[in-house]
């Protein structure tokens, strides 16, 4: 929803809006309400929302407002919490539970503000789909970097979430910034791309009225062609949708199913459903855990809502930001060859045992370290195996059991011991060779045993 409009204007926007946004808004005030309840019961926080100025290009002159908790630790997480057409940066804060939750476990939120008359971000021009391109999602990228670079905040722990215009930005950044996102909420949104417009209309009525399908591949190579020659890995999602929203309509949540499964590799076939209260259903695509590649949750009966009380902490649980796991996400990188820990023909049989790969950016090469010293890869559906315990002994993917032979030290010297063993991962022979065998071998201090995730 852009800030010129050749055929809808902002206005016209705002009228169709306006019904929906005053449920949102509702919704969000009782929100509000039990995040103050909840905060009067613990103690006062010095901290405030803070606006930063300067922070680099701003291409869609946005305003940028920062929390940050007393409590954060030296090296903080950060979420990118955006706002709903007629909200602000401000109104979003007050009326979300992210500045509670950040409270509780530590992270920033930046909270962008659409500085402009009907307080929506452009999701729909070429420069918005496109890295680096300009308008609004380059001046929220800036805010990213100046967050990294200010505030000494974790580069591999950086997450965006966002309701309705907020959702379909959600979208935009995932897409648009694989480089600089690990995952993303949207509450309410439309794919990637599905917005687009070329005329200088900031509305896409086939689009919000969910007319416009296409196939997985062609949903994920929107994605792709965002950036092109971009390798690394990419973001996950988490997607929420009311299933009688009748401004962003349901047709979305399945089209964002179809993009998002492909864009992570994975099966549009869940490997996990479940319904934690009567009218909702939630599904998980590529691994069952509370980190999955994707997950999607439908709720019988809403309509544009969404977030409702109780729905940003479990975002942030799939963050991993409350303390769950999935703290770093990433390729694991051997510093001898700047090849990719990578599992063969991206098998998930227990036992395959890995080797290095030229760096793709696909799921057999993503990994993450979770805090119980873990690296599981496939979204979490498998763990890193040390077979045995001497010199030699294979390393391979398994199911994961807790066993200290899953787990792992990452040390300071870019070396990787097994936590059973004491023995370091090791890239047989120090070859730099695609398909070179991973194992366990006495530490001994070489390149081929240095090793670097994210």
């Amino acid at each position: 929803m852009s800030r010129k409009s050749t055929k809808r204007s902002v206005t016209d926007v705002l009228t169709a809006l306006l019904t929906a946004i005053s449920s949102l808004i509702a919704a969000l005030v009782l929100t509000a309400t039990s995040a103050t309840t909840a905060s009067a019961a613990s103690a006062a926080s010095a901290a405030s929302l803070t606006e930063v100025t300067g922070f680099g290009s701003n291409p869609g002159n946005l305003r940028m407002y920062v929390y940050r908790p007393d409590n954060a630790p030296a090296r903080p997480a950060v979420v990118v919490a955006v706002h709903y057409c007629t909200g602000t940066g401000p109104t979003f804060y007050t009326n979300t539970e992210f500045a509670r939750l950040a409270d509780q476990y530590g992270f920033i939120v930046v909270y962008p503000d659409a500085n402009v008359s009907g307080q929506c971000f452009d999701v729909s021009s070429p420069q918005a789909l496109k890295h680096d391109g300009g308008s609004d999602p380059t001046s929220i990228a800036q805010m990213v970097r100046y967050t990294l670079r200010n505030m000494n905040a974790d580069p591999g722990r950086v997450y965006v979430t966002g309701a309705s215009s907020g959702a379909m930005t959600t979208n935009v950044m995932l897409g648009s910034y694989p480089d600089l996102f690990k995952a993303g909420a949207a509450f309410s949104g439309v794919p990637f791309g599905c917005f687009a417009t070329t005329d200088g209309s900031g509305w896409n009525s086939d689009c919000s009225t969910g007319k416009i399908s296409k196939t997985p591949q062609e949903w994920g190579d929107l994605v792709r062609n965002a950036y092109p020659g971009y390798t690394g890995p990419r973001p996950r999602m988490q997607l929420w949708h009311g299933t009688e929203d009748d401004t962003l309509s349901y047709a979305n949540f399945g089209e964002e199913i179809k993009q998002w499964t492909n864009v992570l590799g994975v099966s549009r076939t869940p490997v996990f459903t479940d319904s934690p209260q009567a009218n909702w259903t939630r599904t998980r695509y590529g691994s069952a855990g509370s980190q999955a590649p994707v997950e999607a949750n439908s709720f019988q009966g809403v309509g544009h809502s969404l977030p409702e009380s109780g729905m940003a902490a479990r975002a942030i649980t799939f963050f991993g930001l409350d303390g769950s796991g999935g703290t770093t996400t990433g390729p694991v990188r051997a510093t001898g060859s700047g090849k990719c820990l990578d599992v063969p023909g991206a098998s998930q049989t227990n036992g395959a045992q890995t080797h290095i790969w030229d760096c793709h950016g696909g799921t057999n090469q993503t990994w993450t370290s979770t805090s119980t010293q873990r690296l599981t890869v496939y979204g979490g559906a498998k763990c890193l195996d040390a077979t045995g315990t001497t010199a030699g002994a294979k390393v391979a993917i398994w199911d994961c059991h807790g066993g200290t032979n899953q787990q792992w030290n990452r040390n300071s010297d870019g070396t990787i011991t097994s936590v059973r063993s004491g023995l370091c991962l090791d890239v047989a022979g120090a070859s730099t060779a695609n398909g070179a065998l991973v194992h366990l071998w006495n530490c001994s201090g070489g390149s081929n045993q240095q090793w670097r995730l994210g």
